[in-house]
């Protein structure tokens, strides 16, 4: 196996990482904001406040992307699988 190839399986593996931990992180990420946000304009300092509805939007991205994700994921490791054989 060549350099290129090498760099090549890890693009891959960076691009699939990011495309299936993507979705999840930006919901967080968007959340968190809009109740930063809300907590601020209310003054209501609460540290635990934006721990459930991050969880519930997360919870729903999963359950909505969830089948997508997986088969992702299961078609990035077959095909990783697949290449063990040429690797040597």
């Amino acid at each position: 196996m060549d350099s290129d190839h090498a760099l090549e399986l890890m693009n891959q593996l960076l691009w699939n990482s990011m495309l299936i931990a993507g979705p999840v992180l930006i919901t967080a990420l968007l959340v968190g904001l809009v109740v930063s946000v809300v907590q601020v304009a209310t003054q209501l300092q609460e540290a635990t406040l934006s721990y459930v509805p991050k969880l519930l939007a997360c919870a729903f991205v999963l359950a909505l992307l969830g089948p997508w994700l997986i088969g992702r994921l299961c078609a990035y490791a077959v095909a990783m699988i697949a290449l063990i054989p040429q690797l040597g």
